[in-house]
């Protein structure tokens, strides 16, 4: 008997231990030669203050040029950060030049100097998923560093975003949660943890980024602390003396003082927000933030949003990640055909990329509970709905696997496109989905999803996607041209995972 459980312990070991997925980093490291990344569209406001680095990968030293930048703009050729502003709108047309011991590289870029900002999804970190009620103004300092040496900067990355728990909580029993909630003038402060906000700011531009911050238009945020409640004119004055650059507004206590069962109640604290941050003599890009309440997708541009979410937080329970991810990413979107209200200047927001090291809510910080197959799957579905990408784990502990999810170039190039046109579900058979985004050259980027447990075939055809003829077709994520095919094009996708492609007319 003994003999028997010990043979029976080993097969249990074996079928385990093929049954688990290994980390498979699919994305070649960048080579030695120049590449720039990132958007190719970029939107100011006349007057406002320009930040914007080159972001690219390559041997350094470097050294940038952007030789027909328009008047008021200057590029700093040692880290390539291009700021000064610009007064007169219109869109320009630059050329981005980078040039090491291997080579040069060219890239062309707009700028649109209008009313518009988020003209493609934004791009950065945000520290709620890991740092939670944690965070400090220490841990968003080295956040910002980490943007820099992960080399998540050279791919696109740029805003570092502080969550709740800034500002004071008032009755806290913490004291470093505590201090004068406002200035004599009724301006917001922050709390204990963080001496200096504009310091702050000051800092994370310092390395060619941008900061954003977080409050509410409730009296008290989510974790319960000072909120925006009858003050909104004053704290869009706080924010922009502070220098910041990206607002989440987050519905929170809202309801203690407001209905929410009718549209102009929803879209009241947005309309009022949003106005005061147009006076600013700063870009700050709002996110709205109100879990999908009353079709936010609808309206969520025309009372000022760049970005709403679209439904409940995917970390809400850190078990339950995996099924958020793919409700909220595939059945969420498409059943309220999401593709029809995203675009430039405005984006659906199903929440963060919950990749590497998170908060699992028990004073932890444990990996991301989504296994690799489902982490190809988060980030391939974000780029082709064009959804901000916005890491949340750690990013002082980056692992190669977590690092090369994050920046494949190909695949940010799709969630960048500048058409900004979001993809769509063309079909579906069983757990088996094909999804399409059209792109401005032409192309489209093609992802084929198995929901299944178990690997399956999955077909696109090219009826079902509008296409014709002989296609080349590129995998993405592994950056390598597969072949010409005709009439269809079939992969075997491995559980819960995804096959990423790029498909172009011969």
């Amino acid at each position: 008997m003994k003999y028997i459980s010990f043979l029976s312990l080993i097969l249990v070991l074996a079928l385990n231990s093929c049954s688990h997925e290994n980390s498979l980093i699919l994305t070649p490291k960048p080579g030695p030669a120049p590449r720039i990344n990132g958007t190719r569209l970029f939107g100011v406001r006349p007057g406002s203050p320009f930040i914007y680095t080159i972001p690219a990968t390559g041997e350094r030293p470097m050294k940038y040029e952007v030789p027909d930048l328009p008047s008021g703009l200057v590029c700093n050729p040692a880290n390539g950060q291009i700021t000064g502003t610009i007064e007169n709108p219109g869109e320009y047309k630059v050329t981005f030049r980078v040039t090491n011991a291997k080579g040069t590289a060219d890239r062309q870029f707009r700028i649109a100097c209008g009313d518009n900002l988020a003209l493609t999804p934004y791009m950065g970190w945000n520290s709620w998923y890991v740092w939670e009620n944690h965070v400090t103004d220490k841990i968003m300092r080295d956040a910002a560093d980490a943007m820099i040496s992960s080399g998540m900067a050279d791919h696109g990355y740029s805003y570092v975003n502080i969550d709740d728990c800034w500002a004071v909580k008032p009755g806290a029993k913490d004291s470093s949660l505590l201090g004068e909630p406002r200035d004599k003038d009724g301006k917001i402060n922050s709390n204990r943890r963080f001496p200096d906000m504009k310091a702050l700011a000051d800092y994370i531009h310092s390395k060619g980024l941008k900061a954003g911050l977080y409050t509410s238009p409730g009296p008290f945020t989510c974790a319960g602390h000072l909120g925006s409640y009858k003050s909104e004119e004053k704290d869009a004055e706080r924010f922009t003396e502070w220098g910041y650059d990206f607002l989440k507004y987050d519905w929170c206590s809202y309801s203690d003082v407001s209905r929410r069962d009718t549209l102009p109640a929803l879209e009241k604290p947005y309309i009022l927000m949003s106005g005061f941050l147009k006076k600013q003599k700063r870009d700050i890009i709002l996110n709205l933030c109100q879990y999908g309440m009353g079709e936010v997708w609808k309206w969520g541009r025309e009372v000022g949003g760049n970005s709403w979410r679209t439904a409940d937080d995917l970390g809400g329970s850190f078990e339950g990640i995996a099924t958020a991810v793919f409700r909220d990413g595939f059945d969420v979107y498409s059943k309220n055909h999401l593709e029809m209200y995203g675009g430039p200047g405005g984006w659906n927001d199903p929440d963060y990329l919950l990749l590497g090291y998170l908060s699992n809510w028990k004073g932890q910080t444990v990996p991301t509970p989504l296994t690799p197959n489902e982490q190809y799957t988060h980030v391939s579905l974000w780029a082709l709905v064009a959804a901000p990408f916005i890491f949340s784990g750690d990013i002082t502990r980056l692992d190669e696997f977590t690092l090369s999810l994050l920046t494949n170039d190909e695949i940010i190039d799709v969630d960048q496109d500048p058409l900004g046109k979001p993809g769509y579900r063309v079909s579906k058979t069983g757990n088996s989905e094909v999804w399409l985004r059209k792109l401005e050259d032409g192309s489209v980027a093609v992802g084929l999803f198995n929901r299944d447990t178990t690997e399956q075939k999955v077909t696109a055809l090219w009826k079902d996607m509008g296409l014709e003829g002989s296609q080349k077709i590129r995998d993405i994520w592994r950056q390598k041209d597969i072949g010409s095919y005709t009439e269809k094009y079939s992969a075997r996708v491995g559980a819960r995972g995804v096959v990423m492609l790029k498909i172009r007319p011969e």
